[in-house]
């Protein structure tokens, strides 16, 4: 096939899954979420697309539709060959037009909306070349990864100069990081044991499970109620014994001053970290509870919700967390993706992103790789989250072996859903949801919201 010259097209859509239905996803601030996503189809003059999406939690994902439908415009603006020759020109450009700028800058739901084509135009890239996303990036001379990124507001943090030696220092080696990953895969942890609505039981037969899958690290949501937190830590640790490895998540529940104390009462269970103790953008909040909890050896990970590299920067130079947690959809795509992961290396914070949701382990599986292979160069207190949920939906779905992620080899970002899923999942006129609309299970509010019938 002729390689594309042109955009031909973008194809919107509102895709939700009803995973309220069985508390899959839910936590101390989000108890019945439906994993959902914008996704956007780009079409080229060849045929060939590129897919591409942000993730949601249901009500409210037609309105990321909403924000991505206006940035098509400064998309179909630009031939494919120039957006990837100034890949870091193009992001500039579509995350600060006149007036769509003043809704963020760059962060919130344009933000979302930014990534979900930013996104798509990366799997669409790697199909061009017929490469995996992460492959893709390897390849990649240490000039070109650079011109990815706008250096704009973090220079005072890293400097061009500086990220192209981290780059090129690594180049040492790289061969024999890509075969260790390609051999054994890049480790994981799960956190589907450790939704916050599961009873007893399931979290015992999930615990079981994800053992004889070769999983050692696990992740527990906390933070609705001190004495079932306690409760569920003890039957967690009586399972795994005293020594596995475990991580719990707050979900931004708490205040600062509430964090230390609540904490104060759960890090006899040896956790490695407590995630998102307080609200996302509270830098000095993070910092403070960081250093409250350093005595018993209890890191900080959040990141998650952190809106733009800007925020990580400061993250980072107040010491406001030790795990540094990418998300694939809240930032504004790959670009940005890899200006954090060059700043926490220079840091010397391990990025350990955050996954789950709808393609978000698909995508990240990619970035993580690429994270070890040319920049961070060790997998010393690495790992990424994953979730065992709506893999199924995915042509080239996340494939997990001994507790880690395999290297996905097929072109591109991992991002395409199946034809049958869109036709089932596409919100309200999807198969699937006109089928759980009949049957009681949801009521349709308006074309655009439901709620889980009581």
């Amino acid at each position: 096939m002729a390689k594309p010259t042109k955009i031909t097209g973008v194809d919107i859509k509102d895709i939700r899954f009803p995973t309220s239905l069985g508390k899959h996803g839910s936590d101390a601030m989000h108890g019945d979420p439906d994993y959902s996503c914008g996704y956007v189809i780009i079409s080229t003059d060849t045929g060939l697309q590129g897919h591409g999406l942000t993730f949601t939690l249901g009500r409210g994902t037609h309105i990321v539709c909403a924000a991505i439908k206006p940035l098509t415009r400064i998309l179909l603006d630009w031939k494919l060959s120039a957006i990837y020759d100034d890949f870091a020109g193009f992001w500039r450009e579509i995350t600060n037009e006149q007036q769509l700028r003043w809704l963020g800058p760059e962060k919130g739901v344009m933000h979302l909306a930014t990534a979900a084509i930013v996104n798509a135009l990366w799997d669409l890239w790697a199909k061009i070349e017929g490469k995996p996303v992460w492959k893709l990036l390897v390849d990649m001379e240490p000039e070109k990864i650079i011109s990815l990124i706008d250096f704009r507001y973090i220079e005072d943090a890293l400097s061009k100069e500086e990220a192209l030696e981290i780059l090129r220092n690594n180049q040492a080696g790289k061969a024999e990081r890509e075969k260790e990953i390609r051999t054994n895969g890049y480790p994981a942890y799960t956190t589907s044991a450790g939704w916050l609505g599961y009873s007893n039981d399931e979290i015992k037969q999930r615990l079981a499970t994800a053992k004889a899958n070769g999983f050692s690290r696990f992740k527990f949501k906390v933070g609705s109620d001190l004495q079932d937190d306690i409760r569920r830590l003890e039957i967690v640790r009586k399972e795994l014994g005293p020594d596995t490895t475990i991580m719990v998540d707050a979900n931004q529940k708490w205040g600062v001053d509430e964090a230390i104390e609540w904490m104060g009462h759960l890090v006899k269970y040896n956790l490695l970290w407590i995630e998102e103790p307080t609200s996302p953008d509270d830098v000095l909040g993070h910092a403070a509870i960081a250093k409250a909890l350093e005595p018993y050896g209890c890191g900080v990970a959040t990141g998650e919700c952190c809106q733009n590299r800007v925020m990580f920067k400061q993250f980072l130079q107040a010491k406001g967390l030790q795990f540094c947690q990418i998300d694939s959809c809240r930032l504004g795509g790959v670009n940005e993706i890899i200006a954090v992961l060059l700043m926490a290396k220079k840091f010397n914070v391990p990025v350990c992103p955050h996954a789950g949701g709808v393609g978000l382990c698909e995508m990240v599986q990619h970035l993580s790789i690429f994270d070890y292979i040319s920049i961070s160069a060790t997998l010393e207190s690495r790992m990424t989250e994953s979730a065992d949920h709506l893999f199924e939906h995915f042509v080239n779905p996340v494939v997990m072996k001994n507790g880690c992620y395999t290297a996905p080899l097929a072109p591109g970002y991992s991002t395409e859903l199946s034809p049958a899923s869109i036709a089932d999942y596409t919100y309200p006129e999807g198969n699937e949801w006109q089928r759980l609309f009949k049957e009681g299970e949801f009521v349709p509010l308006d074309v655009d919201e439901f709620h889980l019938k009581q």
